[in-house]
């Protein structure tokens, strides 16, 4: 067995593992001890890695470059040469006959930086086009435009270890609990560790990092600014601002203090729909005088048509207190992705250049043409992603390439961007997998390496830079990211009459080289990593930037001199503007839907949805709903919704969940076409987005609701053998088309060692006896099956077992056992004694067992109702612990079980 340390390519909390593996297959997972971004520990997602590279997801990998040569044909397999060349000869003939900014590259945060690089130098260096977007643009790019505002560069000051010594710690717009366990975890330790630690959490929801503050301010969605101005409202009354500060380090303060002095608690009370004197508790907790204030911030605040002006707001809190630049202070924004930083510091985005520079700048963007040798970069402004795609829709973007990443599942408005991809002359997609959303849109699918098969590195939220090494070989013919890049620019460059310049451009032969250069490129910047290579890193472990020549580690926090990287070293104040959501309800459209994520799915599931496990804490898609208004509009738990607005619809089964506020619903992002009949969540969500940094507001946006009825449900359950990973997909493909044969339907997964399908699907009218043959064909059942059938009421039922375990099941027009026979297929139990029971209309298993339920603890496989169970014979924590040992692998089912354990009994 070899050990192989990586990092983890999830969140940005940038967590280091270890691989281990024979070379050939990876086997599990550990956390790395020695990596200062977890100690040891992972999430559920990360634990559970070596899982999406198991034989069963074989089947679902991209393996060989594929071309059609028309849109309705099917992809054929081809070499890499011709692939290449193809693609090369396509892009050339609409630059020459439409321009460079007929082009257009669309890349991910889940990409390394030397791949971010090699792709920003493509299209900038070699094509003549700004026109580079990453996906990143759509989770941190209002956190960046928050930093320059203020601060003056894009440069996190925090770390951290600044957690540990916080005194009070205000989260806003993140569920830290879910989004980023490991970072939740140092909070619980901090916590622990200190009992004076005060935790505000702002959200409209009532998470599990909600319901762990001191002081849970549930504002109303938009209302961001209006709460931080009243907080400094506060700090300005109370006398609580660090005068001598702002007089010595900002500008700008007068302005500012006038505005916000209209902004009183009881202003922004009945703006935000909270309490005014928990504003004044929140403010006077943060600016306590000779107390450490840390703020953590994610998606609520940057997902907004003003989310530049939300971080902006909170920043300046730590500006008017001077809680920045010292232990346990600072402005904190938690990355999305893995490598959303490296991408930034590539600048492989729109807007932005090779070390931090600005695209605006002629200077910036000359320094950047003499570091590459050229004549002169473009100075067109390029099209971020909403942009991107609308000219795509509108045919001024005749050729697209994207890579890792799954536009036609996350951007808003998903529909129009399907259509869009539809409507491309040429789409190039380069990914892992070969059945995302997007990936039927691709006229050439080019296979990428991915996790535990790349070197390269990735720069997480405190500004750590940590190496990523590869395990294993890509399967097939699969690449680097960053390879087929620089191939495909050496081909473009033939076909350009530009191939001396391409060669001169892309030399590199391995990625350290690329990282060399791309280091080059921020020497004598905020972000200076002039004394990094590989090898310091290898013989060091990660490091923070700046490190620059000389240094002997890397710099944990910024500013603590008062200095900023602005013209006049000051930092700077503005005064934010108070709008509100971008998409206000109204009478048609009455409820604020609110996007956010799962504890143990990940963006778009392209690499989470192949794994079973990861589906047992959330089964299906599902739309909370405060009590109350599914009272009035006649729902129960699991009764079916559609969520609708003008852009579009999905269905889902409602829940009662008291963590939300009236008025207001709460859908998972995660769910996509892949799952769900429709277009999912991002077929609602708003293409509108803020001016300045030019990320689309996907949290929020107006639906209405409506109660479907008189379904006739199908539920289908087939377990696919151990090892088969062929063989899932097959069955996947098959039942695929059902999904959208069906008013609502949802595809999933469920089981442990083995994956078991999971098809739900209801239609307006009883199942014929043709179309249930056809199904049960598709399924596998139509042969050797236990059966039974009551024609009158439209009911029928199928079940096959093989050595005497349950391994397939079709119920149609009544579905009672549908969750007890999923509990008994996903165990792999055997059958024994209830043969005779299976196709009998119960909602629990005979002899008085009890469903498992959802499971809560998926490390040891704790289910709710077991939890539920032994708090009921008087389990504390500990007690429930030692029986169960729920809580103490990953510890992300911790914020959960506690939460259980303080409900009333009943």
């Amino acid at each position: 067995m070899n050990e192989t340390k990586s990092t983890c390519p999830y969140c940005g909390t940038g967590c280091g593992l270890i691989i281990e593996h024979d070379g050939q297959r990876i086997f599990n997972v550990r956390g790395d001890p020695d990596h200062p971004a977890n100690h040891g520990r992972l999430c559920t997602k990360g634990a559970t890695l070596h899982l999406t590279v198991a034989p069963e997801t074989a089947g679902l990998r991209t393996t060989l470059p594929q071309l059609r040569t028309g849109k309705n044909t099917a992809r054929q397999t081809m070499a890499w040469p011709a692939a290449l060349d193809h693609a090369a000869q396509r892009f050339a003939e609409v630059i020459r006959d439409h321009g460079a900014d007929a082009v257009a590259f669309y890349i991910s945060g889940q990409l390394l930086t030397e791949d971010y690089y090699v792709f920003n130098k493509l299209a900038r260096g070699l094509v003549g086009t700004n026109n580079i977007d990453s996906n990143s643009r759509l989770c941190m790019s209002s956190a960046v435009m928050g930093y320059k505002l203020t601060l003056g560069a894009d440069s996190v000051p925090c770390a951290y270890e600044d957690i540990d010594a916080a005194d009070c710690l205000l989260i806003a717009g993140a569920n830290t609990a879910y989004a980023h366990p490991i970072v939740f975890r140092r909070i619980e330790d901090a916590r622990a560790a200190r009992a004076g630690l005060k935790l505000i959490v702002v959200d409209p929801r009532r998470t599990d990092t909600a319901a762990a503050a001191d002081l849970h301010l549930a504002l109303q969605p938009g209302s961001d600014i209006a709460l931080y101005q009243a907080m400094l409202h506060v700090l300005l009354q109370e006398k609580l601002v660090d005068r001598d500060y702002i007089h010595q380090h900002t500008e700008g303060f007068v302005a500012l203090e006038a505005a916000a002095r209209e902004m009183s608690p009881a202003v922004a009370a009945g703006i935000c729909g909270l309490k005014a004197s928990d504003i004044v508790t929140a403010a006077r907790w943060f600016g306590a005088a000779d107390s450490a204030s840390l703020s953590l911030w994610c998606q609520g605040l940057n997902q907004s048509a003003t989310g530049s002006h939300n971080s902006a707001a909170l920043i300046q809190l730590h500006l008017a207190t001077g809680k920045i630049g010292r232990p346990g202070c600072g402005p904190f924004s938690l990355t999305g992705q893995p490598n959303a930083m490296g991408g930034r510091e590539a600048g492989a985005m729109a807007t932005l250049l090779p070390g931090h520079r600005d695209l605006a700048d002629a200077d910036d963007r000359a320094e950047v043409a003499r570091l590459w040798d050229i004549d002169a970069l473009p100075d067109k402004p390029g099209l971020s992603a909403v942009e991107l795609f609308d000219a795509l829709g509108r045919g001024e973007i005749k050729a697209l390439w994207i890579a890792g990443t799954n536009p036609a599942q996350s951007l808003p408005d998903s529909q129009r961007v399907q259509q869009a991809l539809a409507a491309c002359e040429f789409v190039v997609v380069q990914d892992i997998y070969q059945d995302t959303e997007t990936t039927p849109y691709a006229d050439l699918l080019l296979p990428a390496a991915g996790w535990g098969e790349k070197e390269g590195t990735v720069t997480n939220s405190e500004r750590c830079i940590s190496r990523v090494r590869a395990a294993l070989p890509p399967p097939g013919q699969a690449l680097p990211d960053w390879r087929i890049a620089a191939d495909f620019a050496l081909a473009l460059g033939r076909y350009l009459g530009r191939e001396e310049q391409a060669q001169r451009l892309f030399p590199y032969t391995c990625a350290e080289e690329v990282f060399n250069e791309h280091r080059e490129t921020t020497r004598g910047r905020d972000l200076d990593i002039g004394g990094l290579s590989y090898g310091l890193l290898e013989q060091r472990g990660p490091q923070q930037w700046p490190f620059p020549v000389g240094a002997t580690s890397g710099q944990v926090r910024l500013y603590g001199d008062g200095r900023f990287p602005t013209p006049n070293g000051r930092a700077r104040f503005i005064v934010p503007v108070v709008e509100g959501v971008a998409e206000a309800p109204d009478a048609r459209h009455p409820y604020q839907l609110n996007t956010g994520r799962l504890r143990d799915q990940w963006h778009g599931m392209s690499r989470t949805g192949n794994v079973p496990r990861l589906f047992s804490h959330a089964p299906e898609p599902q739309l909370d709903m405060h009590p109350d208004d599914m009272a009035r509009h006649g729902l129960k738990n699991q009764d079916l919704v559609r969520v609708a607005n003008p852009r579009g619809s999905f269905v889902a089964k409602a829940r009662a969940s008291e963590a939300m506020a009236p008025g207001q619903v709460f859908m998972p992002m995660h769910w996509g076409g892949r799952f769900m009949a429709g277009a999912g969540v991002n077929g609602v969500t708003l293409p509108r987005f803020d001016p300045l940094s030019r990320q689309p507001e996907l949290k929020h946006c107006a639906v209405t609701l409506e109660k479907l009825q008189n379904l006739w449900p199908l539920v289908a359950l087939r377990r696919a053998p151990a090892g088969k990973g062929a063989t899932t997909l097959a069955l996947r493909q098959a039942l695929t088309p059902w999904i959208n044969r069906c008013t609502h339907a949802t595809l999933t997964l469920t089981g442990r060692e083995e994956p078991v399908l999971v098809f739900q699907g209801w239609a307006e009218s009883p199942w014929s006896a043709e179309q249930l043959a056809d199904f049960d064909q598709a399924l596998g059942l139509h042969d050797h099956s236990l059966y039974f059938a009551d024609d009158r009421r439209g009911v029928s039922k199928r079940a096959l077992m093989q050595d005497d375990r349950l391994i397939g099941v079709r119920l149609a027009g009544e579905t009672l056992a549908a969750e007890w026979l999923e509990d008994l297929m996903a165990a792999g139990k055997p059958v024994a004694g209830l043969r005779r029971w299976l196709l009998a209309p119960l909602t629990q298993p005979p002899a008085g067992q009890v469903g498992r339920g959802r499971v809560v603890c998926n490390c040891l496989d704790v289910s709710e109702g077991e939890i539920l169970t032994d708090r009921a014979e008087g389990l504390d924590l500990p007690a429930l612990q030692a029986k169960r040992k729920c809580g103490t692998s990953c510890g992300s089912c911790l914020p959960e079980i506690r939460r259980l354990l303080a409900t009333p009994l009943h």
